[in-house]
């Protein structure tokens, strides 16, 4: 649906058809060339975001896009709201309609793999070569260069109709003229005689190639490569998932107070100026201000600071926040996509667009490799026929180019390396999504860490307990503890459980009260008992002795929250409270540096927090109080400066700065949103895990490189013997099948990875 704004007007079309980043940047030009249009097309989410002007209408751009040869259409309208889009039933339709859309390539795939093995073996094994062997091998390559090859040939087609050539070029080509000279032999040359065998021998000679078949490499090149765009094609599924986190962040549901009554509706039927009742426990379902009630709202999904936020009448308050004290009246002041989580997605989405999926080394590489092979098979061609061998020698030496060029091992080189890298990574808790992700973690240079739940572990902690001169450390937090058990502040669970882990049970207090803000009070073992701010204390006269105050100051600055205890009438014990650093932080900054990686903390808290965390783990530079806007700001500055930035999250807070960041790096024990938007997911939530994922995201990355490397080698290296007509057809098996094998075995070795030591 398209928006308009100023007189232009912008719409997101779903394209279709395409097989590599090429062909996003091919359907970017064309409609960049029309009039007053204004488009980018993201290959990874299948996406072209166009704005264009008045005179443009939908239909021109989605008829420029076709005539380019790919199909474009107008994404489907959202249902009555947010709540129903993502509802289960919706998620289900989603995920059948994403399958439908792999299951035509693996219905090919699986056609290719059955069919092409048997083709293989018996060109490959002169023992299966039966008297009517190749007429079998003819049967089963058909339907797989016919049937599962037709993606190659209709994308070669829409390329050379373009002017360009690209993998799917070389693929259609060599697999074409494969098979079409394999069905000359057979049916005009002397390959159908019954009884014709290829013998295993590795001799250089010139013939005439009447006698040869070429359907082994037909077919297994296209299992290969089709097994390859199967894998790519189900990572990339992924790539709108972080949005859908986001959005499922909201309250489905909400109260509103209509008439003095209480009458639940959708979150989307909820209009600005409606007052809505949040309980404790429940989400608050828009951005609004407290009309009535006061709370803690745990706001570190969204901002990322650990202590949760007193709010009370006048006070803002934003949707997808969790209420986690008192009752809360709100009045809605901005809902939709208006909302500061409707403008997180949006951040995603921009960040996704703007961070279009990297070009294929393959595709880059055939750039130039593919127009040199066909230039040189022609050549080939014209030079044999111009020196008077005859048409059949000219014919056998040029398809013999096109047939040593086709990149069996390079249908290997990235999937092999990728899947043993995957696995491996997937056995030490390090998920990888794609092949893209792999080329950057060899660039990056500085290494953003969110502070809640990366470096530290996102609970609130009892760090401390600091007791007047008199005052027995055990006595305080069984008094404090037992208190505190009873309130749902995530402060309060903090102390009762710290106090639980130190004395044992905890007694059940005769009275219990809260104090809005303050703290609690109540009776716990017939003693007078108050927990919370020194303001609570104050407002019964009692004030902190200097041992007290003094310690209750040092725990500030140190950025820690400070809870003041009393009973019977006097201040008797401080507890220090904070988000405590996890073990691992320090040794993981440590081995980040020794990758060569600048540390940097970046987190919503305040500075004191942060600068005492960032001390403990040896990190020198602290960027504080930033909002999930400004963590995107931050990371552009940082790539506007020429670094390229890691960033290590695990908050919605920081997904928009994972889409951003040159490397995302989410922690599995965060949220979906940051999981879906980052590149690399660290399932254990240990930061030392984040060097290990990089230096395995490099070490496969150099796999990826040599198989590159090794797989064209032996093709150039053979495309002289195959121009001088000197390539026999069991050597050209040969080769393939070795440099197939090399491509595996140099890919397998990843499976030694080791996870750092200590």
């Amino acid at each position: 649906m398209a928006t308009t704004t100023s007189g232009t007007a912008q719409v997101e079309l779903a394209i279709g058809g395409m097989t590599c980043a090429s062909c996003a940047a091919r359907i970017e030009k064309k409609l960049n060339r029309m009039d007053g249009v204004e488009a980018t097309v993201n290959y990874a989410t299948e996406k072209a975001k166009v704005t264009f002007d008045a005179g443009v209408g939908v239909a021109d751009l989605i008829a420029t896009v076709e005539a380019t040869g790919y199909t474009a259409a107008e994404p489907e309208p959202p249902g009555d709201g947010a709540a129903d889009a993502h509802d289960a039933d919706e998620e289900r339709a989603e995920e059948e309609r994403a399958d439908e859309e792999l299951r035509p390539l693996r219905q090919r795939l699986v056609t290719a793999v059955v069919l092409a093995v048997p083709v293989i073996a018996m060109a490959m094994v002169p023992a299966l070569q039966f008297e009517y062997w190749q007429w079998l091998s003819l049967t089963l390559a058909a339907p797989v260069v016919v049937y599962a090859a037709w993606p190659f040939h209709r994308a070669a087609w829409t390329n050379a109709k373009h002017g360009a050539a690209t993998m799917d070029t070389l693929i259609s080509v060599g697999t074409g003229a494969a098979f079409l000279w394999s069905l000359w032999a057979l049916f005009f040359g002397t390959a159908g005689t019954p009884g014709m065998t290829h013998p295993f021998e590795f001799t250089i000679a010139r013939t005439d190639g009447a006698g040869n078949i070429y359907l082994e490499a037909a077919a297994g090149v296209t299992a290969f490569i089709l097994a390859g765009r199967y894998f790519e094609a189900r990572s990339k599924r992924k790539a709108g998932a972080a949005l859908k986190a986001l959005m499922r962040l909201g309250a489905k549901e909400v109260t509103v107070l209509k008439d003095g009554r209480e009458v639940t509706v959708p979150t989307a039927g909820l209009r600005v100026g409606d007052r809505f009742l949040v309980r404790p426990g429940e989400k608050i379902a828009t951005d609004g201000t407290v009309v009535e009630g006061s709370s803690a709202v745990d706001a570190s999904m969204l901002t990322g600071e650990s202590v949760p936020v007193e709010v009370g009448v006048g006070d803002a308050v934003t949707g997808a926040t969790l209420n986690a004290g008192g009752r809360l009246v709100v009045e809605a002041t901005r809902v939709g996509s208006d909302t500061q989580l409707a403008r997180m997605a949006k951040l995603v989405e921009d960040a996704q667009n703007g961070k279009a999926a990297a070009q294929r080394l393959a595709d880059r590489i055939s750039a130039v490799f593919v127009p040199v092979v066909i230039a040189l098979a022609l050549g080939t061609l014209g030079f044999w026929l111009g020196s008077g061998q005859g048409l059949t020698a000219a014919f056998t030496a040029a398809v013999a180019v096109l047939i040593i060029a086709c990149p069996c091992a390079l249908g290997l080189a990235t999937p092999t390396a990728l899947m043993v890298g995957t696995g491996r990574g997937a056995q030490l808790g390090i998920l990888i999504k794609g092949p893209e992700v792999l080329e950057t973690t060899r660039r990056v240079d500085t290494i953003v860490l969110d502070k809640t739940g990366t470096v530290t572990t996102g609970r609130m902690t009892l760090l401390a307990v600091h007791t007047a001169d008199d005052v027995d450390e055990k006595d305080a937090l069984r008094l404090a503890g037992a208190l505190e058990h009873s309130s749902e502040h995530p402060i309060a669970r903090a102390v009762a459980t710290g106090a639980a882990d130190r004395v044992g049970t905890l007694p059940v207090p005769e009275d219990f009260a809260n104090v809005p803000g303050l703290g609690v009070q109540g009776v716990v073992e017939g003693h007078a008992v108050l927990v919370g701010r020194e303001k609570l204390l104050e407002e019964w006269a009692m004030t902190l002795p200097a041992g007290l105050k003094a310690a209750k100051g040092a725990a500030e600055a140190a950025g820690r929250t400070a809870v003041t205890v009393a009973w019977d009438g006097e201040a008797r014990a401080v507890l220090e409270v904070a988000d405590a650093v996890k073990d691992t932080s320090a040794e993981a900054i440590r081995r980040l540096r020794g990758l060569g990686l600048t540390p940097i903390l970046l987190t919503g808290d305040n500075r004191a927090v942060a600068e005492a965390v960032a001390d403990e783990v040896g990190i020198d530079e602290v960027i504080a109080e930033v909002m999930p806007q400004d963590k995107v700001d931050v990371v552009m500055s940082l790539q506007e400066e020429g670094r390229s930035v890691a960033m290590v999250g695990d908050g919605v807070n920081d997904a928009a700065a994972l889409a951003q960041a040159d490397l995302g790096l989410a922690m599995g024990t965060g949220t979906d949103a940051a999981i879906e938007a980052g590149d690399l997911t660290l399932v254990r939530g240990d930061l030392r895990a984040a060097a290990d994922a990089i230096r395995l995201s490099r070490r496969t990355l150099g796999t990826i490189r040599s198989n590159l490397f090794w797989a064209f080698a032996y093709n150039v290296a053979a495309l002289p013997l195959a121009a001088a007509g000197l390539l026999n057809p069991m050597i050209a098996g040969a080769a393939m099948a070795f440099s197939s094998v090399f491509v595996v075995g140099n890919s397998l070795r990843l499976r030694g990875f080791r996870a750092a030591e200590g």
